[in-house]
């Protein structure tokens, strides 16, 4: 398994990798070799995650833990891919699986060239021409090898219908599987809301110009102008724009009302949705929000953008509002009917609690097992049929399947 980012590093696809290693954890028949990034300069790690998976790191000297620079994924790339060629020539795996199309991806590809192991891509976001507007002067470049990437691919996997469209505008012809991103119901539950707080909205994300706190900023001004009851905004995250919304705050007069958490810990996220009495998102492009989904299972009524996850999650009028992107006077006004309706509030919230838990994560590990089994197997029988005759061969192709 390849992933250039793994928990505390990066995003949301790390995230998705972590629970899909701890369903894969209790499953025996299965083993992972996760190749991931480091933070160190020059020193290879390896961890132990649970029985029959192991983590290796590889070093990129990583200096922002939820952003990774173009020279950091060069570094995992070429490291990732070295240390992937020893462990395929020391291993016999059955398949390799990759999140993102580069740089993961390349490297499911290249190990697939020297090593005849067959891969499952799984489409993550920036990683599909379009997606990312700061990657646009890098899509040109890259795109003939994402496309190569696609194509060689066993499976390629999407989280959303949006995404779906996105990678058809490159490649139409290209078959896709969707499987939505999850959330563990388990650690995000709903809470009794706390009397007497002000009306409190929460945006999970990192700090950048796509996910669109700056018009979160705007419209929570207004509301604060024109409402006698007092509100508070929480942003939780870091990232570039960090600075500029701080100034924003400051200069729109709302800083005291502000609360920039910075980095929370995974584990203590729960409570902290808690605080809040709608989850606001208001981005320009998303795969599928992992926070979306922690909001949705924490019982909260969302106000989202129409954009990738969007048509899986929400529905207008029934567990949220969805404006388009940039419209601050549509994101002002579907703010204000929540601030002025506490029992609408209230069934848009037990609605979202009630979609995300088709969204667990058992029954998503269980779907990519079957499409890594589907690929796999003519590999296996390609192997059985080369080393016909040997016992001790043999035996090594009907062990557990690795990935």
């Amino acid at each position: 398994m390849f992933d250039n980012e793994f928990p505390p590093l990066g995003g949301g696809t790390g995230v998705v990798n972590l629970h899909l290693l701890e369903e894969m954890a209790v499953r025996p028949d299965v083993t992972v070799d996760l190749v991931t990034s480091s933070r160190t300069k020059a020193r290879y790690e390896t961890e132990v995650f649970a029985d029959r998976i192991t983590i290796y790191k590889v070093p990129v000297d990583n200096r922002n833990i939820h952003h990774a620079t173009n020279r950091e994924l060069l570094r995992y790339s070429w490291r990732g891919l070295r240390l992937a060629r020893q462990l395929a020539s020391t291993h016999r795996y059955d398949v390799s699986f990759a999140f993102a199309g580069v740089p993961a991806g390349a490297i499911s590809y290249l190990v697939g060239l020297t090593h005849g192991l067959p891969y499952v891509l799984s489409l993550q976001g920036p990683d599909v021409p379009g997606f990312e507007a700061r990657y646009n002067y890098l899509y040109p470049m890259l795109t003939p090898i994402i496309t190569r990437i696609w194509r060689h691919a066993g499976v390629v996997t999407a989280i959303s219908a949006e995404q779906v469209a996105l990678a058809h505008r490159t490649m139409p012809q290209l078959p896709l599987v969707t499987i939505p991103n999850g959330v563990d119901t388990n650690a995000f539950v709903p809470a009794t809301r706390t009397l007497g707080r002000p009306f409190t909205m929460i945006c999970v994300a990192r700090l950048i110009e796509r996910k669109g706190q700056h018009h979160l900023l705007q419209a929570f001004a207004q509301l604060r102008a024109a409402s006698p009851e007092p509100m508070a905004l929480i942003f939780v995250g870091t990232g570039d724009a960090e600075p500029q919304l701080r100034e924003m705050a400051a200069n729109l007069q709302v800083a005291d009302a502000v609360t920039f958490k910075g980095f929370v810990p995974r584990e203590h996220m729960p409570p902290v949705y808690h605080e809040a009495d709608v989850f606001v998102l208001p981005s320009q492009h998303e795969g599928m929000s992992i926070a979306l989904l922690e909001a949705m299972a924490s019982g909260l009524p969302v106000v989202v953008t129409d954009t990738g996850g969007t048509a899986e999650l929400v529905t207008q009028g029934a567990n949220g509002e969805i404006v388009p992107w940039g419209d601050v006077p549509m994101l002002t006004t579907a703010l204000q009917r929540l601030a002025n309706d506490v029992e609408q509030r209230q069934r848009m919230g037990e609605e979202s609690r009630c979609r995300a838990l088709a969204f667990g994560w058992p029954a998503l590990a269980a779907r990519y097992l079957e499409l890594c089994a589907r690929i796999a197997v003519p590999s296996v029988e390609r192997r059985a049929k080369d080393t016909r005759g040997s016992e001790k061969m043999a035996r090594d192709w009907t062990r557990e399947p690795r990935v």
